[in-house]
C-alpha cells in the first residue's frame, strides 16, 4: 500500500527495502521452476470449475479456484481501496465509488494496535454503507503492515482476535464480506517467517466460528518478490477446513514488466489457488514504474478481480485517484483506472446479490435536463441541470466537452451539479451530460449549453487556493496537511510555499515538499513527484510538528509570491 498517513513506512517509499526487492526479482521470472510447489498442485479438472469443499459454503465463497457468490455465480472483483480509518469523516466515498462503475470496495480498518480502533459500531456502518451501495466489501486491518521490520507493526494473532470480536457484526454478512486478515503482514526481514502464523491465524479465526472467505496477503510488504507466498500458498490454503481462502498480491514497482505479472499471476491460476490483486498502482515513482496495463489486462483475461490504490488522501498524491476526495476531480490515475481499457467501467459487474438473482437491468436512465451555467471564472464553470430518472436508481452524471465532432469527459458528480476546472481563460467551451445508473447503463446525452470563460485578470488570490488542516494531534504534537490547487488555466511549477505558524509550533517532518522554517516562517519546496501543479490541479503535503498548547492555523498563504485564497 502506499499509506495514507506518513507515521505509517510506506513500503513503495523505502529504498532500501526495494532496491534488494528489485535485484531479487529475478527469480520471478524462472519461478516456476523454482518454486515447482505451485505448480503441481492443481487437482484435474480445478480450472473447469471442480469445486472445493468450500462451495457448500453460505455466501462469498471459493469453487475451483474461483471466488463465487452464494449462488455459485463467479465474483470478479473491480474496485478501489479507500483508507477509512484515517478519513472517517468521507462518508461519502463509497457513494462516488459505486457511482464510476466499482463493484467492490477494500475498506482500511485498524485493530488498536497502531492506530485508534475502529469498533463494532463503526464496522457496521461501513458494511451497511457497503450494502447500500451494492459494494462487495473486503476488510482489512491495517496495523500488521511490515510486520518483522517495522517495529510497531501488529501481529497476525492480534489481527485475528480482532476479527474474531467482531463476530456478531460480521455474522450474517457473508454474502457481502470479505476478511482480509491483516494487510502486508510481513516486511523484507526473513520473510519465510510468514507462512506459520499466517496458518495459525487462519485456524483461529476458523475455530471461532467466522465463515466468510479469508483473504491473505503477501509478505515483502505485500509484493512477494522473493516469493514466500507462491511457494507456501498450498500450506496455507489447505490450513482453512472450509477452503474459502483467496491470496491477495501487491502490484507495484517491483511488477514493473509484463512477463513479471502473467507469470505470478498465471502460476496460481495454473495451481487451482485464488488470487486477486488486493492493491496496485500506476503512477511512476523514484523506485520504478508499475506496469498498470498488463495488470489491467491480464486480470481481465484470467477473470481475476484487481483493486487499485488508493481512492483519495495519500501522503504521496501521484496515487490518489480522486483529488481531495472528489469524484469529479479524477486524477490521470483515477481516469486510467476507472475509464481506461480494461478499466472499471469497461469490465465490472455488479453482484448478483444485490440483484436477488433477478435479470440484469439493462434500461438505461432518461437524460438529463439541458445543463445551465451557474458560475464562471477566468479558468473554471460551474454547471447545474435537472435531474434524470431510472426504473432503479441514477448514480452518477458526466460531463462531456464537444469540440470538432468529438466528445471528452472532463467531470462527474453523483449530485445535479458539477465543476469543470482547468479551462483556458476567455475561451468559448460547448458541454453535455450523460445519466448513469448501478448497473453501469448510460442515457441518452442531454442538449449542450455554450459558455465562454472570462478573461484571466491575475488578482491576488486567483490563481491558487490552499485547505489547511489538522489531521491528528497528541500531546505535544500533531499531524497536518495542507492542498495547495492551482486555480490558473496554466500548470505552475516549480514552486514555493509560504506561511507562518503564530503559536510557535515546529516541523519535524514533512512528505511532498522540502520545509525551511525560521522561527514562524515556513517556506516549502516542492518534492521531484509534486514539481508541477497542473491547471485545475492540487497537490497535498503532509507534515508533523510539534506544538504547544495553542494549535493556530495558517492565516495566509502564498505560492510564488502571490496571495492564495484559503478553502
Amino acid at each position: 500500500m502506499r499509506t495514507a498517513r506518513r507515521d505509517t513506512p510506506a513500503p513503495r517509499a523505502l529504498s532500501a527495502r526495494l532496491l534488494t526487492g528489485l535485484a531479487a526479482l529475478i527469480g520471478l521470472v524462472v519461478a516456476g521452476a523454482l518454486l515447482p510447489g505451485v505448480a503441481v498442485a492443481q487437482s484435474p479438472g480445478a480450472r473447469a470449475g471442480v469445486q472445493s469443499p468450500g462451495a457448500q459454503a453460505v455466501g462469498l465463497h471459493i469453487g475451483g479456484g474461483r471466488l463465487l457468490e452464494g449462488n455459485g455465480n463467479d465474483f470478479v472483483m473491480r474496485g478501489v481501496n479507500h483508507a477509512h480509518t484515517w478519513y472517517p469523516g468521507e462518508t461519502q466515498s463509497l457513494a462516488d465509488i459505486k457511482a464510476l462503475g466499482a463493484n467492490s470496495v477494500r475498506v482500511v480498518l485498524s485493530d488498536g494496535h497502531r492506530w485508534s480502533e475502529n469498533g463494532p459500531e463503526d464496522v457496521a456502518a461501513v458494511i451497511e454503507q457497503c450494502k447500500a451501495n451494492r459494494l462487495i466489501c473486503v476488510l482489512e486491518v491495517h496495523d500488521t503492515t511490515g510486520y518483522g521490520e517495522d517495529a510497531a507493526a501488529g501481529t497476525l494473532d492480534h489481527a485475528a482476535d480482532y476479527w474474531i470480536g467482531l463476530k456478531d457484526v460480521l455474522a450474517g454478512q457473508e454474502d457481502y464480506v470479505v476478511v482480509n486478515i491483516g494487510n502486508e503482514p510481513w516486511g523484507n526481514t526473513d520473510p519465510a517467517g510468514w507462512t506459520e502464523p499466517t496458518v495459525a491465524a487462519v485456524k483461529k479465526l476458523r475455530a471461532a466460528g467466522l465463515q466468510h472467505t479469508l483473504m491473505v496477503d503477501a509478505p515483502n510488504w505485500g509484493q512477494d518478490w522473493q516469493g514466500v507466498m507462491r511457494a507456501n500458498a498450498r500450506t496455507v490454503h489447505d490450513a482453512d477446513p472450509t477452503g474459502n481462502l483467496i491470496f491477495s498480491i501487491h502490484m507495484y514497482s517491483v511488477f514493473d514488466t509484463a512477463l513479471e505479472i502473467t507469470d505470478y499471476l498465471n502460476a496460481f491460476v495454473d495451481a487451482g489457488l485464488p488470487i486477486v490483486v488486493g492493491e496496485f498502482g500506476g503512477p511512476a515513482d523514484q523506485y520504478g514504474d508499475p506496469d498498470e496495463d498488463t495488470v489491467t489486462a491480464t486480470a481481465e483475461q484470467l477473470g481475476l478481480g484487481y483493486l487499485a490504490w488508493s481512492w483519495s488522501g495519500n501522503t504521496d498524491p501521484v496515487l490518489d485517484l480522486a483529488i481531495d476526495f472528489d469524484p469529479s476531480r479524477l486524477s490521470d490515475w483515477g481516469e486510467r483506472i476507472f475509464h481506461g481499457v480494461n478499466g472499471i467501467a469497461q469490465t465490472s459487474k455488479e453482484a448478483t446479490v444485490y440483484g436477488d438473482g433477478a435479470p440484469d437491468d439493462t434500461q438505461a436512465p432518461t437524460a438529463p435536463g439541458t445543463p445551465a451555467v451557474t458560475a464562471v471564472t477566468d479558468t473554471s464553470v460551474t454547471l447545474g441541470w435537472t435531474a434524470a430518472t431510472d426504473d432503479t436508481a441514477v448514480t452518477g452524471y458526466d460531463v462531456v466537452r464537444l469540440h470538432d465532432g468529438t466528445e471528452t469527459r472532463v467531470a462527474s458528480s453523483t449530485t445535479t451539479t458539477a465543476t469543470v476546472s482547468g479551462l483556458a481563460a476567455a475561451t468559448p467551451y460547448t458541454f453535455a451530460v450523460y445519466a448513469r445508473d448501478a448497473a453501469g447503463n448510460r442515457s441518452a446525452r442531454s442538449a449542450a449549453v455554450e459558455v465562454t470563460t472570462e478573461e484571466g485578470g491575475g488578482t491576488p488570490g486567483g490563481a491558487c487556493a490552499v485547505g489547511y488542516r489538522v489531521v491528528g494531534e497528541w500531546p505535544g504534537g500533531f499531524q497536518g496537511e495542507i492542498a495547495v490547487r492551482n486555480t490558473a488555466g496554466t500548470a505552475v511549477g516549480p514552486w514555493t510555499l509560504a506561511f507562518a505558524f503564530a503559536d510557535g509550533q515546529t516541523l519535524t517532518n514533512m512528505w511532498g515538499g522540502t520545509a525551511t522554517q525560521n522561527a514562524g516562517a515556513v517556506s516549502v519546496a516542492p518534492a521531484s513527484y509534486t514539481s508541477t501543479i497542473p491547471a485545475g490541479g492540487t497537490v497535498t503535503l503532509g507534515f508533523t510538528a510539534h506544538k504547544g498548547a495553542v494549535n493556530t492555523a495558517p492565516s495566509a498563504f502564498s505560492l510564488n509570491g502571490t496571495s492564495c485564497a484559503t478553502t
